[in-house]
């Protein structure tokens, strides 16, 4: 099963992300590592939020991952959700 995390983020994110990036970018590489986390990234024009796909039995994977985010505790991410993806084609 797939289940995508979606953030909103504050303005300015690209700037006020850098002190709690290196932690961010840690915790990605280890869900990757582990085969939970297949692709992630932050969306351009504007930087106004990110998508991160996981691969999973369910959805606790993802939310357990937003909740340890330092970008989320820090209060760069306003918002987030976890929902459930039928993939059609691919993976």
């Amino acid at each position: 099963m797939y289940f995508v995390l979606l953030y909103e983020v504050v303005d300015d994110f690209i700037n006020r992300r850098a002190p709690f990036r290196p932690e961010h970018l840690r915790l990605v590489e280890e869900a990757y590592r582990h085969g939970e986390l297949v692709m992630a990234g932050a969306f351009s024009d504007p930087v106004d939020g990110a998508a991160l796909v996981f691969r999973a039995n369910d959805a606790a994977v993802a939310t357990r991952f937003a909740e340890n985010d330092p970008y989320v505790t820090n209060g760069l991410v306003t918002n987030w959700r976890v929902r459930g993806w039928n993939v059609v084609v691919g993976g």
